[in-house]
């Protein structure tokens, strides 16, 4: 049987995921971040996108977060997320609508809040696309 660490997935309004995993992957404010069961403590900054468990058992999940922190400590990781859900309830003609309005509104920029607005949303539009491409790969294998 495979080590495992408790992790928790919280966002300000609810807890998303909390059991046993053997693995994690995040996307970290300087790159891709993989944390195994006896990972040193470690804090970083969330960029939006995916994350990617590996649960007791060998079993697959995967969550969309538009930004937090993670957490690594000896006996668990925390995953605090501005927002999240789970990767299956992410709609994505609403992300592919809400993309193509962030890049419309980045080139009709009126202001630089407006464009800084625009472009977040953008990230956070893109970032949930990439991440349901990333449930569809893992399905067709």
């Amino acid at each position: 049987m495979a080590m495992t660490v408790h992790c928790d997935i919280v966002s300000a309004e609810e807890e998303v995921f909390s059991g046993l995993i053997e693995f994690v992957s995040v996307t970290g404010s300087l790159g891709d971040l993989g944390v195994y069961p006896g990972h040193a403590p470690l804090l970083s900054e969330l960029k939006p996108g995916p994350v990617e468990l590996r649960k007791q058992g060998g079993e697959q999940d995967i969550f969309y977060i538009s930004g937090g922190f993670l957490e690594v400590q000896p006996h668990k990781i925390t995953v605090l997320a501005d927002s999240a859900l789970h990767a299956g309830d992410l709609d994505e003609a609403a992300a592919m609508e809400a993309q193509k309005h962030a890049e419309q509104a980045m080139a009709d920029q009126t202001s630089e809040f407006e464009y800084s607005k625009a472009a977040s949303q953008l990230a956070e539009a893109t970032a949930q696309l990439r991440t349901l491409q990333q449930i569809r790969k893992k399905l067709s294998r």
